[in-house]
């Protein structure tokens, strides 16, 4: 599990957290609670009714006056009439308040979960992400829908039942308040415990839901080498796992319900005993005794409601804990407090300088990925950048993009420091064709159009010419309304590379990122999409990753990188003849092609 994910505090008043998803809808909860006043006090009339019930209508009929028994009957159906109402009402205004603050909550932890930078992505698996989206946020559900109003409504049954029951009878009262007040201490100490594993129960369905998403996103390498019954096995036992942390919670809250009811029964059963004394003795009336019993029955009712309620509230808290500690991960990658606008674009595209840059991966403090690198890129320039794996060729691309700040040195685009940027700016003025080429669940048009929402039909077919994928779309079943698949496994490699191509070519930014961009194509497919490419760097600056060098020989300038540093840099032709290291890199490749 995340580090950076773990709980931070252990108390119920981690529910006050969600008090921001709350306050826009004070008009719903007043009406709800309103509705919960009114319920609770037509309960609380119902034990009065049928004391007056059984001591004035039963004492009138016996008198021979049978006139107000109809009456009395009458009156006790009006007030159940109006808690009926009261009850939908309330029901019908906490259900919708659920389901708003979890829509509410779910959208607030996805917006801030896709801002946060790729080092939370790195450290965070995605399965463990959807479950707090999915399992934590329904725990939430439950209690804004159902447990705080039950809560509510059984304290104020506790309160009101406990009042009358000192109207009634203060001495039997008193005795039974003692009896209740012992009750509470075990009632606590079990219901810490059944936090504490809840709390890991939560926990241990997120490692299942993580472990399931990374293996359901490998399902090819895992049937390749055959590993389907070892991961099945592997999802076997962490859902066993939580199952018996799950059966743990069950057994602790099933133990707090037994000591609750018998204790609190226990204290009500022996105060009646001495009611029913004391009704023979002729101390109280049977309407008296009566009244006692259905309020001391509400009482009881509410202990164990609320018990009830204070293990749902329990695991709630465990799961607002959770959404709290993700909403409370702020990226390191922040927008500048003064944003600097990027000057008008040029017909040759953007100056790109980095100075002294040394950057580090947090994972890796000790190995910089970057030592000192300076490098200063013309507008409309295109640089090819070379070198062994681990040179540090992917990072400047990350960089460029602002994926991460470096510790020492800076980068400036036009002139101006890419952290004084807006990161939207910045990000819009540069297209990226990355080697590990994304595709959509959507059709090829829409796939296309993601680099730019507002591209015409027309812009997008012409993008996918430009790339050289418009003549394989054409061919699928629907053309450019063909739905591609979950991560476009339609489509072959060369293909999901060229509608990548496409989507950056019709982004149209001043500065343009290819990493390995046509590492994946046939030989025929490369010849078209390299001319593409040639044809699209016209009025952009262009850096290309490249490991075959047959690629970039036509680049302006070569860098060649090894360990974080620019150890060479010409044109193809001169680093050719210094005989360095790019030297050795062209004879290997060019003698093997040969």
């Amino acid at each position: 599990m995340n580090k950076s994910l773990e709980p931070t505090k252990g108390r119920l008043a981690m529910l006050r957290g969600l008090r921001p998803f709350l306050v826009p809808y004070r008009k719903q909860f007043i009406l709800a609670g309103i509705a919960l006043v009114v319920a609770a006090g037509a309960t609380l009339a119902i034990p009065y009714a049928f004391k007056q019930m059984i001591d004035a209508g039963f004492g009138a009929v016996r008198a021979g006056d049978t006139s107000h028994i109809d009456l009395y009957f009458l009156a006790l159906f009006a007030v159940a009439c109006v808690l009926a109402l009261a009850t939908a009402a309330r029901f019908y205004m906490v259900s919708w308040l659920g389901e708003r603050v979890t829509a509410d909550l779910r959208s607030a932890v996805y917006q801030h979960v896709v801002m946060q930078s790729p080092q939370f992505f790195e450290t965070t698996q995605t399965g463990e992400v959807l479950s707090r989206l999915t399992t934590d946020t329904t725990l939430i559900q439950s209690l804004v829908g159902t447990s705080i109003s039950m809560a509510l409504r059984n304290a104020l049954l506790f309160v009101g039942g406990l009042a009358m029951l000192f109207v009634t009878s203060a001495k039997l009262s008193s005795i039974i308040l003692v009896l209740l007040a012992a009750v509470v201490l075990p009632i606590v100490i079990f219901g810490r415990r059944v936090r504490k594993l809840s709390r890991e129960s939560q926990d241990r369905v997120a490692d299942a839901s993580a472990l399931a998403g990374e293996i359901l996103n490998a399902m090819p390498i895992v049937q390749a080498y055959t590993r389907e019954q070892q991961e099945a096995g592997r999802f076997r036992s962490a859902v066993e796992q939580a199952f018996r942390t799950a059966l743990a919670r069950i057994r602790a809250r099933s133990l707090l319900t037994v000591i609750a009811i018998l204790l609190v029964f226990g204290a009500i059963v022996f105060v009646l005993w001495l009611g029913a004394h004391a009704v023979v003795r002729g101390d109280m009336s049977a309407g008296d005794l009566g009244q006692f019993v259905l309020y001391a029955a509400v009482v009881a009712g509410a202990i164990g409601a609320l018990s009830e309620v204070l293990g749902e509230a329990q695991r709630a808290a465990g799961a607002a804990e959770r959404l709290l500690d993700l909403l409370a991960l702020r990226s390191p990658i922040q927008p500048p407090a003064q944003v600097r606008p990027l000057p008008p674009r040029t017909a040759n595209g953007a100056a790109l300088r980095l100075e002294h840059v040394t950057f580090h991966y947090p994972s890796r403090p000790q190995a910089p990925s970057l030592a000192d690198l300076s490098l200063n890129i013309a507008p409309g320039e295109t640089v090819a950048v070379v070198g062994p794996s681990g040179a540090g060729k992917t990072t400047l691309f990350q960089l460029l993009l602002r994926f991460y700040d470096p510790q020492q040195g800076s980068i400036r685009l036009d002139g101006i420091d890419i952290r004084e940027l807006d990161l939207h700016a910045l990000r819009g003025a540069i297209g990226i064709v990355p080697q590990d080429t994304v595709i959509f669940s959507a059709n090829a048009m829409d796939n296309i159009r993601y680099g730019r929402l507002d591209a015409s039909d027309e812009e997008v077919v012409a993008a996918a010419k430009m790339a050289a994928a418009h003549e394989f779309i054409e061919r699928l079943p629907q053309g450019y309304q063909s739905f591609l698949g979950e991560r476009g496994v339609r489509l072959s490699g060369g293909q999901r590379q060229r509608i990548a191509i496409a989507r950056a070519l019709l982004k149209n930014p001043p500065l343009l990122l290819l990493d390995e961009a046509t590492s994946a194509l046939d030989a025929e497919s490369e010849r078209l999409v390299q001319g593409a490419l040639e044809a699209a760097m016209a009025g952009r600056t262009t850096l290309v990753i490249a490991h075959r060098l047959a690629t970039v020989q036509h680049a302006d300038r070569i860098i060649v990188m090894e360990h974080g540093r620019i150890i060479e840099s010409g044109t193809h032709a001169s680093l050719s003849a210094q005989g360095g290291l790019y030297a050795s890199l062209a004879a290997l490749q060019f003698s093997h092609q040969s």
